[in-house]
């Protein structure tokens, strides 16, 4: 697939990487010669010391019901030992919680003592723990700095998507990305679809051209949205938006890139790249309460590859409307959807469907099978850049929608604007990033505002 050399970019940090999308598909950061998907694992060519089965040591810092959700799948995982040395969440309760509901399903796996951390500087102890892999599962705006800690500290990474908010955040994994292969570290991102058998074979037989060359392509992600956390008498502004993160652009970057960038992962891994531009609309027409934050209630985005295939993406939190959460893409003899994993022909004629008889969910689990397995034999899969770039093709997305402009992938990626700097952020008696007004309301994007932040 050709890809244009990106135009000039401006200065960068040093910390921060920068590769051409034509040196990250050259370098396989989303595609394998010939064609053949890596869906279990992308291991690079560096062996590890194969783990065997010894004792894996697993240290979770973010103990929501996703962190709680990815650390009893660890435990889950056969061939050798495994267990739950340490725990960190910026909230007690949490903290509880998530050890209550582990030791429930694994009651001999879970040795955390007294390193169950509360706070937002408790990820250090664990990176300062014996665990030697991490799972990462914080609100998003927090990855960037919980992932170079974990590699600096030289842990194995489990990080949920998105693995950013912003562009910024986006290159701070990239080069501490660089920094894990270096250190022949294995890192793992939860696009759990990658690691579906349904999807797998599915994507083979696109990459193989059953449906011939790919043109058009549909992705969604339209719900009912999610929970509301009602504000505490006496809670800190930076406690309620961490528990309410999922409204906030810096901590979640909006559910285009925390939800929708599962859809929009999938095309990226047919299409074998990603999008050179986007334009899209969006807005707050239902969801737009002062409890509902600054994020959009729905984007309506279209993609530009380079090749010419167009995506219309499209995700929504509304209640009442049409709802899909699927993949589809049309080529010029026939049509997928991926979701379903069954493709026809132009007429309509079923030319295949995938015999599994997996159910969606159970890529969770699937991943970190796939993942222990890899480093037990001493495979270094890594994941880390096609979930950066997939995190981009959605924060671009949202770039768009906010901005009502057309932008461009370079000047996407390039970006300067850094949503909150969270190494700061060291209590939750510190100043939010994001105030409320004087009716306690948050700043939100106006399309065609030359004052909105993307």
């Amino acid at each position: 697939m050709p890809n244009p050399k990106p135009s000039v970019a401006p200065a960068k940090p040093e910390r921060e990487t920068s590769p051409s999308r034509r040196n990250f598909i050259k370098n396989g950061g989303m595609m394998l010669a010939g064609g053949a998907i890596a869906g279990s694992t992308l291991s690079v060519a560096q062996s590890a010391h194969a783990i065997g089965n010894d004792t894996i040591k697993l240290g979770l810092i973010g103990c929501g019901g996703r962190g709680t959700g990815a650390a009893i799948q660890a435990l889950n995982t056969l061939g050798g030992g495994v267990k739950l040395v340490a725990m960190a969440d910026a909230f007690k309760n949490n903290l509880q919680t998530a050890y209550r509901t582990i030791k429930g399903v694994h009651p001999n796996k879970v040795d955390v003592d007294d390193r169950r951390l509360a706070g937002l500087d408790g990820y250090k102890q664990v990176m300062d723990s014996d665990a030697n892999f991490v799972i990462l599962a914080s609100p998003p705006g927090f990855r960037p700095q919980h992932f170079e800690a974990a590699v600096d500290a030289g842990k194995h990474v489990f990080m949920e998507k998105p693995v950013a908010t912003d562009a910024t955040g986006v290159r701070r994994i990239l080069a501490a990305n660089q920094r894990a292969k270096q250190k022949g570290l294995a890192v793992q991102v939860g696009l759990q679809r990658r690691h579906e058998l349904r999807y797998q074979e599915c994507v083979e037989r696109l990459h193989q051209g059953v449906i011939g060359d790919l043109m058009f392509a549909r992705a969604y992600w339209n719900g009912s949205g999610v929970w509301v956390r009602p504000r505490k008498r006496n809670q800190t502004e930076l406690a309620y938006q961490l528990r309410n993160w999922y409204y906030f652009t810096w901590l979640c970057g909006d559910h285009i890139d925390e939800q929708h960038i599962h859809n929009l992962d999938v095309i990226n891994w047919v299409a074998q790249g990603y999008p050179v531009e986007a334009q899209g609309v969006g807005g707050r027409e239902v969801r737009n309460g002062s409890d509902h934050g600054q994020i959009f209630d729905h984007h309506m985005v279209e993609y530009t590859y380079a090749s010419g295939l167009k995506l219309l993406s499209q995700c929504r939190h509304i209640q009442g409307c049409w709802n899909s959460v699927s993949e589809h893409v049309h080529g010029t003899s026939g049509s997928a959807d991926i979701s379903q994993a069954v493709i026809r022909d132009r007429a309509g004629k079923k030319l295949w469907e995938s015999e599994s008889s997996e159910i969606r969910g159970k890529g969770w689990q699937q991943e970190q099978h796939d993942f222990f397995a890899a480093l037990r034999r001493g495979d270094l899969p890594n994941e880390g850049d096609y979930g950066a770039y997939s995190t981009m093709t959605a924060i671009m997305g949202r770039m768009a929608t906010y901005s009502g402009k057309v932008v461009k992938w370079d000047n996407a990626f390039y970006s300067q604007i850094q949503l909150a700097d969270t190494d700061t952020l060291l209590s939750i008696d510190d100043n939010a990033p994001v105030q409320p007004d004087v009716d306690g309301r948050y700043p939100v994007a106006v399309p065609g505002s030359k004052a909105t932040i993307v």
